[in-house]
């Protein structure tokens, strides 16, 4: 249900998202998908000649959605990537070998505002994925981290987890980045009031040690910048869950056990947590979604299925509005 509410959202905005792995079979069937159901209007970067074979082979109609030439605006796009990196002074080589990938193309189309997502991933690694945002989109203003949530997804409620993929000792400037685009991802995704508890092994300083330090730092900045967003912290994530825990540990907490933003210490907290709420506690995991840049761009996990490429397709639609 979660997931066609998703679908339908994305289909309201009828967003361009544009996807550079266009030859890879699931990315194509995802095309289909995401067309047929008016998810999305998707664009592969991919030699129309490898297309056509390709289609052929899997016996698919003619596409009704675009296909775009990865030579495509070639000289444009130099000149695009010359601009966002002339102050590393880069090599005309240099510059023609980034353009060449075409996670850096979809991501200046992104940018120039030619889509509206970028999707890639299945064949590309996280770091080639990751690399191509940054340097053609940047970050939010206001934030320099970027970062990643799942929405960890039960019949009966929905809980976002940040981040538990990016950054591996977040400083307390980075815990502030995180919690503040989590919160916009919240809203984006959910359509509701973030309620964001910032989690600890302590629960107002039940415990002292120094890895409790840029929690309790970033809770002050994160309400210094944002008074009016409903967060608490630092917590044990018991009494930030459960209401009866809450009342026990910290009545005085606005979150009165109901918090549906978890904003993690570390990696290997974050990444444990949702593997551990997957696996054990039967929640779907939807992610990592990227968050924190200027624009969307995701990156798809390699063993990705034609599911998950559309389903962060409708993600990237909802993220795009206003970005």
């Amino acid at each position: 249900m979660f997931k066609e509410q998703l679908f339908e959202k994305a289909a309201q905005l009828q967003k361009t998202i544009v996807f550079p792995e266009g030859d890879d079979p699931r990315i194509i069937q995802a095309a289909y998908q995401l067309s047929e159901r008016k998810t999305c209007q998707p664009v592969l970067i991919v030699e129309p000649e490898k297309f056509e074979k390709k289609r052929v082979e899997m016996d698919l109609k003619t596409p009704d959605f675009e296909l775009l030439s990865p030579n495509a605006n070639r000289k444009r796009d130099i000149e695009l990537f010359f601009e966002k990196r002339k102050h590393k002074n880069p090599s005309q080589q240099k510059i023609e070998e980034a353009i060449s990938h075409h996670a850096f193309k979809g991501a200046l189309m992104v940018d120039i505002g030619e889509a509206d997502g970028c999707v890639c991933g299945a064949v590309y690694t996280t770091g080639e994925t990751v690399r191509a945002a940054i340097q053609c989109l940047g970050t939010k203003p206001g934030i320099q981290t970027v970062s990643s949530f799942f929405l960890m997804v039960w019949p009966e409620r929905t809980l976002l987890y940040s981040d538990c993929a990016v950054i591996p000792a977040p400083t307390a400037n980075q815990l502030v980045d995180i919690a503040l685009a989590s919160a916009e991802s919240w809203v984006k995704m959910m359509g509701s009031e973030p309620r964001m508890a910032l989690l600890s092994f302590s629960t107002y300083g039940s415990a002292e040690h120094a890895t409790i330090v840029p929690i309790t730092q970033a809770l002050r900045k994160i309400k210094s910048r944002q008074p009016d967003l409903v967060v608490d912290g630092e917590l044990q994530v018991d009494a930030a869950l459960v209401p009866s825990v809450y009342e026990r540990k910290a009545p005085e907490s606005p979150l009165e056990g109901s918090a549906n933003v978890l904003i993690f210490p570390n990696l290997h907290a974050g990444n444990i947590a949702y593997k551990l709420t997957q696996r054990l506690a039967g929640a779907t995991a939807i992610g990592p979604i990227l968050q924190g840049l200027a624009k969307p761009m995701n990156d798809l996990s390699r063993g990705c299925n034609v599911e998950d490429v559309t389903l962060v397709a409708a993600i990237s639609a909802l993220q795009s509005v206003d970005a």
